[in-house]
């Protein structure tokens, strides 16, 4: 995918693509720091249709939905000819009891078997996460494990 980048002087720079379906779609860095979400005539990236500002946490929740949903999408890919084996991410809320402790506090693995492969936070993935690693709000966890074990991981991480 061909990605343009472009200084905006006195504000910051634009980084966008053009889709499949023809739409103009990219990210705005302002040197203030603040991200926009933008949308662009197909024929002209400096004509903006829509723009979405959004805060650091926003972007990096964001971030982490697409980031997330790729990773698990090539994990299912991986699993396809393992019976019973499924791959979910689940998003640590902030009434979860398990944000700001550490992963090992919840014992998923223990308790339903299922494995944390990776989190994805801010835009990056740390790979195989061990215990010690805290969870915070918006993290998104990719798990792998039977239907079952995901099941009774999504009750652990809400309700403890």
């Amino acid at each position: 995918m061909n990605v343009d980048e472009t200084d905006l002087p006195g504000l910051g720079r634009r980084k966008d693509f053009m889709t499949a379906s023809g739409r103009r779609i990219g990210v705005v860095e302002l040197r203030e720091g603040q991200t926009e979400l933008i949308v662009s005539a197909w024929d002209d990236p400096d004509t903006c249709l829509a723009s979405i500002p959004l805060t650091g946490d926003e972007a990096a929740t964001l971030g982490n939905l697409l980031g997330g949903r790729h990773l698990t999408m090539k994990l299912t890919e991986e699993h396809k000819d393992v019976p019973g084996i499924v791959t979910r991410q689940f998003s640590i809320a902030p009434d979860s009891p398990f944000h700001d402790q550490p992963m090992g506090n919840a014992a998923i693995r223990t308790r339903c078997g299922v494995s944390i492969v990776a989190i994805m936070r801010e835009g990056e993935v740390l790979p195989s996460p061990g215990p010690d690693v805290v969870l915070r709000p918006g993290d998104l966890l990719v798990a792998v494990g039977t239907q079952e074990g995901l099941d009774e991981a999504a009750t652990i991480l809400r309700h403890g």
